[in-house]
């Protein structure tokens, strides 16, 4: 696959992934996702790379899924073919949750929906200063799906997971730290440079074990993982067929058209 939004650069054990669509604060398209996962599958057979960075535009890690991209959707009539799309962040994330090098995501400014929900498959992730999570699906009448939900409430409790995507809250990176959904804070800017400094340390241990543990962890925290999310992308297509979703769909896109005429 040729790959125009993802580069992959490998230096001395430590593989740096980026994605930057340059369009829309790099929200997530189906080519985006599609280059990722295939980045990410790359890496699964490399005995060479022992930690990879994940990082996203420097104006954002990402915005999110792109609701644009997503217009054509209701058009789309043969089911398996709507439910393969549907189904594309789900194989991302799992994708980047199974690959055996220890990853941490690196968060400039925003990461709002997908984005939080790519950044929950890595082992870590750093913050800049400035930045701040947003999950509002639930808002324009959709739920937190691509496997995100259950590793939100491993990290954080049921409570506040509960909170993050029912009040939809812009969450700043003091509490993003305090509630264990960050790592690191980083000053702007700085968040490869620091996650870059973590892998150091993953590289001066011995690999095999590194891979076994984070395996083992892996293992047991999401044991019953799969069996809670297995069906998410499906209900996400039920929710958003429901009226009172459609109309807050509606209304964010209308108040979307009416941002971009005034700037």
């Amino acid at each position: 696959m040729t790959l125009d939004y993802v580069t992959i650069e490998k230096r001395d054990g430590v593989a740096i992934v980026r994605f930057d669509r340059k369009q829309n604060l790099n929200a997530f398209n189906e080519k985006l996702v599609r280059e990722l996962t295939e980045a990410a599958r790359s890496l699964h057979d490399d005995l060479e790379t022992h930690a990879v960075v994940l990082a996203g535009a420097a104006n954002g890690f990402s915005a999110g899924f792109d609701l644009k991209a997503t217009d054509s959707w209701t058009t789309e009539t043969d089911d398996l073919r709507r439910r393969q799309r549907a189904y594309g962040g789900v194989r991302l994330c799992k994708a980047w949750e199974e690959m055996p090098q220890v990853t941490i995501a690196a968060m400039e400014r925003l990461a709002v929906g997908a984005g939080v929900a790519i950044a929950l498959a890595c082992d870590w992730r750093v913050m800049g200063r400035s930045a701040y999570l947003y999950v509002p699906e639930v808002r324009i009448g959709l739920n937190l799906q691509w496997g995100a939900l259950p590793r939100l409430i491993t990290l954080v409790g049921p409570a506040r997971a509960k909170r993050i995507c029912l009040m939809c809250e812009k969450m700043p990176v003091a509490q993003a730290l305090d509630w264990g959904l960050v790592d690191e804070v980083a000053d702007d800017g700085g968040t490869v440079d620091r996650a870059l400094e973590m892998a150091a340390t993953v590289l001066a241990m011995p690999p095999a074990t590194v891979r076994l543990v984070k395996e083992a962890v892996n293992a047991t925290a999401g044991a019953l993982h799969a069996a809670t999310s297995f069906a998410d992308a499906d209900q996400s297509q039920l929710t958003a067929t429901f009226g009172q979703a459609a109309a807050a769909r509606t209304s964010f896109r209308e108040k979307r058209q009416r941002r971009e005429k005034q700037g």
